[in-house]
C-alpha cells in the first residue's frame, strides 16, 4: 500500500496537462486542414499521367498528411480526444 500513496502523492504533485494549441482554434484549424486537403484532391485527379509520378507521389503524399491531421482536429473540436 505504500507503493499506491506514492504515486497518488505524486500524482497529487504534477500540474494538470494544458495543450500547446488553444481548444478554441481546433475548428478553423480542421477547416483550414481538410479545405486544403480537397484542394489537392482534385489538383492530384488532374494531373496529367507520367512515366515517373514524383510529383503525383508529393501531392497525394501531402493531402494524406494533411487530410490525417484535419480529421484528429476535427475530431478534438468535437470533444473526441485522440
Amino acid at each position: 500500500m505504500a507503493d499506491y500513496d506514492a504515486i497518488a502523492s505524486l500524482h497529487k504533485a504534477i500540474p494538470p496537462f494544458s495543450p500547446s494549441i488553444p481548444v478554441a482554434l481546433l475548428p478553423y484549424i480542421a477547416f483550414l486542414l481538410l479545405t486544403a486537403t480537397f484542394a489537392l484532391a482534385f489538383y492530384f485527379s488532374t494531373l496529367p499521367k507520367s512515366a515517373l509520378p514524383i510529383r503525383e507521389f508529393a501531392v497525394a503524399s501531402t493531402a494524406s498528411i494533411l487530410g490525417g491531421f484535419g480529421v484528429v482536429a476535427l475530431f478534438n473540436s468535437a470533444g473526441v480526444y485522440l
